[in-house]
């Protein structure tokens, strides 16, 4: 079983390191080594990825790196960026980085490449055409005032996220979105909005998905007598059905089967970002986010940020057996970035199988949390600095922030250096209640600012993250069948509400069903 790196001397080596681990404090390492933070600290350009207060030594660190060398990391992200099908189990390429920006370079060596009898650089400056062409439209030339994104998953959290975090740059429409299929979503969203002035955007890959497409009809009926071409958008890979729909073919945006929905909103699905911010600002988060992927292909393992983000992850979870992380943005504009962290994570790496569809004994994706800061500290801090686990952190901020209010930004950002610092030393005290034992891990990641360049790096670095962590676990990031069973049977358990056909259920979903029917006798 060569690809199992628990069979393997560089894993077993990294048992007996963390063994050796558990009695060294992070205090000690600092106190031993006074230059600490510019050895365990990276830049990109102006962002500044610092892990120095993380329980690791340079051992550690050397240890992890010839893991993933094992793991053959090099091979599998030339594979990613050449167009190879890395999503072994539905025989695809995985090419959202092209999205990014293809130009034939190292991270796309062919320029002619092809998938599915389609040639990547065409279809990827039709559609960036077609996103410039179609939010010009909407920001300069159109009395649409408001915009209703009704997505859900990577169709929604992606393109509802970026719109967030870059609030301050948002000169277009006012956004919403809509993704629960609980009616109250959609009809709260649509309570203070106009029909006449209001454009949908219907985004699904497949155009049959039930959220969105109940969503999407009851917007239909919403919008009455008038044009239903005029005032909806389509982003799909089923033409036809959005057509059928009564979407006019020159408000349909392509989607193909290689663009997974989770690292979407570099496609079209970053439609809402273009027209909220401008497309200028769009094509500033591409290139933000290539930079990112050209640091992932070129640098070397230990100077590489999202291999040595996914080197921690895996030191955590497998070796000093955490089950968590949490990720905090010290930025109130990225209050959705937790939610949007979560999916890339556990959707991609929450497999307990291997590539091969061997069973696996070895934690893969650990839960992913988190909220803003400093609300976080009055919700579950206390945990973090004095619960029996032990849970990585994640601190984001941006050094600069000219939009805050006066004396608001130096009190953030004190709360970072604060929170990271005492969860690295801890306080002893002789009152066990007022102990503090300190040695908890986090990296700090340093925005300059908090712009459409910054953020397209901090979220490319974060997806090559967990394709990294995926080729060390040798699994496949880049399926979600654990998606779809639940929404299977819940098709199935519709039919039975409807009471269109019995339902062939355990006794508990029996009782509930009942209950649900009014049928129960109670």
């Amino acid at each position: 079983m060569p690809n199992r790196p628990d069979t393997k001397d560089e894993w077993r080596a990294l048992e007996t390191h963390a063994y050796e681990m558990q009695d060294i404090h992070m205090r000690d390492l600092f106190a031993k080594d006074q230059t600490r933070f510019n050895d365990f600290s990276l830049r990109l350009d102006d962002l500044l990825f610092d892990y120095s207060k993380n329980l690791v030594t340079t051992e550690t660190m050397d240890l992890l790196a010839a893991l993933a060398e094992a793991q053959n990391l090099n091979k599998w992200r030339e594979k990613l960026f050449s167009g190879a099908p890395v999503n072994v189990t539905e025989n695809r390429a995985v090419l959202h980085t092209a999205l990014r920006g293809y130009d034939g370079s190292i991270l796309n060596p062919d320029p002619d490449l092809e998938v599915g009898g389609e040639h990547i650089g065409g279809f990827i400056e039709t559609t960036l055409s077609a996103i410039k062409n179609l939010s010009d439209k909407i920001r300069k030339e159109s009395e649409f005032t408001d915009v209703v994104n009704i997505g859900i998953g990577g169709s929604d959290l992606g393109p509802q996220m970026a719109c967030e975090a870059l609030t301050s740059f948002a000169d277009g429409p006012r956004m919403h979105f809509v993704s629960n299929v609980d009616g109250a979503h959609l009809k709260q969203t649509l309570r203070k909005l106009d029909p006449e002035t209001t454009l949908f955007i219907i985004a699904s890959k497949t155009f049959t998905t039930l959220e969105t497409m109940t969503n999407a009809g009851s917007a239909k009926r919403w919008l009455g007598d008038l044009d239903t071409g005029k005032h909806m958008v389509a982003i799909t890979t089923n033409t036809q059905a959005a057509l059928d729909f009564g979407i006019q073919a020159y408000h349909i945006l392509p989607m193909r089967e290689w663009i997974g929905g989770r690292y979407s909103l570099w496609s079209a699905i970053g439609l809402p970002i273009a027209i909220a911010c401008g497309f200028e600002n769009f094509e500033k988060m591409l290139a933000g986010a290539r930079q990112a992927d050209t640091h992932f292909a070129e640098a070397e393992t230990k100077k590489n940020i999202p291999v040595i983000m996914a080197l921690l992850s895996v030191w955590y979870g497998n070796f000093m057996k955490t089950r968590a992380q949490a990720i905090l943005p010290y930025a109130q504009n990225l209050h959705r970035l937790p939610a949007y962290i979560q999916q890339l994570e556990m959707e991609s790496n929450g497999k307990a199988v291997d590539r091969e569809g061997r069973n696996i004994s070895y934690q893969t994706a650990g839960v992913i949390f988190g909220e803003p800061g400093t609300n976080a500290q009055h919700a579950f801090f206390q945990l973090l600095h004095q619960g029996t686990q032990m849970i990585p952190c994640d601190f984001i901020a941006a050094r600069d922030d000219e939009g805050s209010l006066p004396g608001h930004h130096e009190k953030l950002l004190a709360n970072v250096l604060g929170q990271t610092q005492a969860l690295m030393e801890g306080k002893e005290d002789e009152n066990p209640h007022r102990n503090f034992p300190g040695n908890k891990p986090s990296n700090t990641i340093l925005l300059p600012r908090l712009d459409p360049y910054y953020l397209g790096m901090l979220l490319a670095l974060y997806e090559n993250k967990i394709f990294v962590e995926g080729v060390i676990w040798n699994i496949n990031s880049f399926d979600q069948w654990g998606v779809e069973l639940g929404k299977t049977c819940a098709r199935t358990m519709l039919e039975a509400l409807k009471g269109t056909t019995p339902a062939n259920a355990d006794s508990s979903t029996a009782g509930l069903l009942s209950y649900m029917r009014g049928e129960d006798g109670e």
